[in-house]
């Protein structure tokens, strides 16, 4: 049976965070599991990053928080290699440090400004830049992408908790109350 935590339409599901894959922050086997389809460059993303950051605070190890790429190109011209930078950062573990950077930075998300995210987290700039100009993580951003179409996101932030696609507010009190009521 197909929990839909009170949630008002039918809901597309998706295959829980998977720790081989996913970029995840807080343990695997937590009772409740967000995972956002974001855009680094989307301003209703960099409205939701506070949000996803305070919810964890407040939940701390009952939640497993899973970030997945979903870059509009077609708005957000510099989304795409913003992904292509986390991915890079992650490369070298510092996945989490470059994301918190650039939903702070989103007005500032030129490739030279890239580069100096870059190496402020302590990378080779110039090989994270060599890396994102040659589309080494495109593929990555994609897979995302795809998953995210196959189960209906088309647009960002979209929300899915413990596999059910969330379609309510993603404000404070309405995310944690869903949150809450999907560990219930």
């Amino acid at each position: 049976m197909i929990r839909t935590f009170g949630f008002k339409s039918p809901k597309k599901l998706l295959a829980f965070p998977d720790a081989r894959r996913d970029h995840i922050m807080g343990p695997i086997e937590a009772p409740i599991k967000l995972v956002e389809y974001g855009d680094f460059e989307c301003p209703f993303c960099g409205q939701a990053y506070p949000v996803v950051k305070a919810i964890q605070r407040e939940l701390g190890n009952s939640l497993c928080f899973a970030y997945r790429h979903f870059p509009i190109t077609t708005v957000h011209l510099h989304a795409e290699h913003a992904g292509e930078a986390a991915e890079a950062a992650g490369a070298h573990g510092k996945f989490w440090e470059m994301y918190d950077i650039l939903f702070q930075n989103q007005d500032a998300l030129e490739d030279e400004d890239l580069a100096g995210y870059a190496a402020v987290l302590g990378l080779d700039a110039d090989r994270v830049m060599a890396e994102i100009l040659a589309g080494a993580y495109s593929g990555r951003i994609r897979e995302d992408f795809s998953s995210g179409v196959r189960t209906g996101v088309n647009g960002t932030p979209t929300f899915f908790i413990n596999g059910v696609r969330y379609d309510g507010a993603w404000g404070l009190e309405e995310l944690l109350e869903a949150l809450t009521r999907a560990a219930a």
